[in-house]
């Protein structure tokens, strides 16, 4: 997963042929070159990168903190970034210090890759190549994210994700592996869900019953009603 490092000019191709690949509303590379604040903040990112690395710590921080004013995206010079990542509308993106991101990997808004020590060691989290998180999902602490997985939006990771698998919930479970030998997803058995689908069908059960019960009220009360009328003339 170790990327293997590129010129600043060729590293900006790459954010945005990324953009391109992956954004159907991204018409020409202008634009995505003017108007994504995911491709601002990775731009920063590579500078402030090769600032901190030369020894200059403050002014990394410096460059990625204007970085993260205009952009929303919040970066830390010494996360580790592969090639051709693409980040998704980026308002919200927080990527700790010890992060670790393989090539072709894709997050969206929201996305928190935290630590859970103060300790000065590893621990943020490690996304594997080909990585999907979705849009406000966590992944917390120092846990390895498989190559190819994906992560819901909204979920909660706290320990690490094979690869190939789907995580969704608070706290992320996995509920499916892609089967990459053809292409197909294999789900897995999910008790929490069975049940919630099992009280969904009970409830629409009993809102039938309770409207063909009204409606046989209501039938039988004009019944009565029209049979207690006395006859004219």
């Amino acid at each position: 997963m170790k990327a293997t490092p590129v010129g600043f000019l060729d590293g900006v191709r790459e954010d945005i042929h990324a953009a391109m690949q992956r954004d159907p509303a991204a018409r020409s590379a202008l634009e995505v070159l003017l108007t994504y604040p995911g491709v601002h903040a990775l731009i920063a990112h590579r500078i402030a990168h090769r600032v901190d690395a030369a020894g200059f710590p403050l002014l990394a921080r410096l460059i990625a903190n204007t970085a993260r004013m205009v952009t929303g995206v919040d970066i830390h010079p010494k996360a580790r970034i592969g090639h051709f990542l693409f980040i998704d509308h980026g308002m919200g993106v927080v990527i700790g210090e010890t992060a670790e991101i393989g090539d072709r990997c894709h997050i969206l808004q929201g996305v928190t890759l935290g630590g859970t020590s103060t300790r000065h060691e590893k621990r943020h989290p490690t996304l594997e190549d080909d990585v999907l998180v979705g849009a406000g999902a966590k992944v917390i602490g120092a846990v390895t994210i498989g190559a190819g997985a994906k992560i819901g939006a909204g979920s909660v990771v706290v320990s690490s994700v094979p690869p190939g698998a789907t995580v969704v919930g608070v706290p992320g479970h996995v509920i499916a592996y892609a089967n990459r030998s053809n292409d197909t997803i294999e789900r897995l058995p999910d008790p929490e869900w069975d049940r919630i689908d099992a009280l969904e069908r009970r409830l629409t059960a009993i809102e039938a019953e309770v409207t063909s019960f009204e409606a046989q009220r209501k039938h039988d009360e004009q019944r009565a009603s029209g049979e207690g009328r006395e006859p004219l003339g």
